[in-house]
């Protein structure tokens, strides 16, 4: 039976994605997208470039969603900042059954829906006015963390750098599921590992969708975990590049600079200890001390953050769901965060000044 993918969003992660799913025979995978990555796809397909080889395949892309019709997966790999725009377009794409796979970077809009401790109430860093969550029901959504590097040469050319892990879960937890989905605790082993960091305690077994949707990635040779608590994952992730990436922006460093400056590196160690003690509170707690996590992410060398490719490419940064959220968060908390209020607002001026924030 065909699996129907739509790939939104089809950049370095969108595009990576994409590419490896359509290179299988039984799914059919189109994107949703525009401008030149609209013109490079008609033209070209999926291209992606990994190890030395070139992948290319058919794909179909649109400008609008009614075109494609309703998906078995949606994959979201848009910028944050664009996705409250776009969401309300996405609508003829989610079926009954349809999954919705964000795959993005920092605080993803669904946290506050499946986070006690927030009551529900969107986030307006990333969900202004909650336009995204009234556009995509909470439902159809599973968590995603992406550890994985890939970035565009050009519209429509991926190069995949490292990394294979995705961590997939309900939002919800493994105990909660999605209403109305089955549940079902398994045995749990030891921390899964990427190129950056340990991340989730897995569990054996997953809802149907998620088992369903990690057979497709795994098929699409990702190296999948099913997380038991997909939140708290998400956190963890965020935990590391909630300083890398803002330091590097401003600075224009690359983060074996950054680690290797005392100062600098003491900062960022602030910054962490505060975004823990906000993970204590929210129910996502963090069991490194920044100096281990330091050590893990100096392996990486001298590797560019997206924040700091972002600014050297004139594009807008996704500063709301990577620091903007956790500053918002601990507001709600009632935790006081003074060196990330400060990263906040540095980074914020300094995009402002060059087009690459809104005033």
């Amino acid at each position: 039976m065909t699996f129907k993918v739509c790939i939104v969003g089809a950049g370095a992660i969108g595009g990576l994605v994409g590419a490896r799913l359509a290179a299988l025979a039984d799914a059919q995978v189109s994107a949703l997208a525009r401008g030149a990555t609209l013109a490079a796809l008609r033209q070209h397909g999926w291209r992606l470039h990994e190890g030395g080889q070139r992948l290319q395949a058919p794909a179909r892309a649109e400008e609008d969603a009614g075109a494609l019709g309703a998906q078995d997966l949606v994959v979201i790999a848009v910028k944050g900042p664009s996705l409250p725009a776009l969401a309300p377009r996405l609508a003829p794409l989610i079926g009954p059954g349809t999954v919705v796979l964000p795959a993005m970077n920092g605080v993803p809009w669904w946290f506050s829906q499946a986070m006690p401790a927030l009551h529900g109430e969107p986030l307006a860093s990333v969900d202004p006015g909650g336009v995204i969550g009234r556009a995509v029901p909470f439902e159809a959504v599973l968590g995603c963390v992406v550890h994985v590097s890939s970035s565009t040469s050009e519209p429509g050319v991926v190069q995949h750098r490292m990394g294979q892990g995705l961590i997939i879960g309900e939002p919800l937890g493994q105990r909660g599921g999605r209403p109305g989905a089955d549940g079902g605790e398994g045995a749990t082993a030891g921390p899964a590992t990427t190129a950056a960091t340990p991340v989730a305690t897995p569990v054996a077994t997953g809802t149907a969708r998620v088992r369903r949707v990690a057979e497709w990635l795994r098929r699409a040779r990702f190296e999948v975990t099913v997380s038991a608590d997909v939140k708290r994952d998400a956190w963890y992730k965020l935990w590391g590049n909630l300083t890398m990436n803002p330091v590097s922006a401003l600075t224009g460093a690359t983060i074996d600079r950054v680690l290797a400056d005392e100062l600098v590196r003491g900062l960022c160690s602030g910054a962490m200890r505060e975004a823990a003690r906000v993970g204590e509170r929210i129910g996502c707690p963090i069991e490194q001390s920044p100096e281990d996590r330091h050590a893990v992410t100096a392996k990486l060398g001298a590797f560019k953050t997206s924040m700091l490719q972002d600014v050297e490419a004139g594009r807008a940064i996704e500063l709301d769901a990577i620091v903007g959220a956790v500053h918002e968060i601990a507001r709600r908390v009632r935790v006081d965060t003074p060196v990330i209020d400060g990263l906040l607002g540095l980074t914020r001026l300094f995009a402002r000044m060059r087009g690459l924030y809104p005033d």
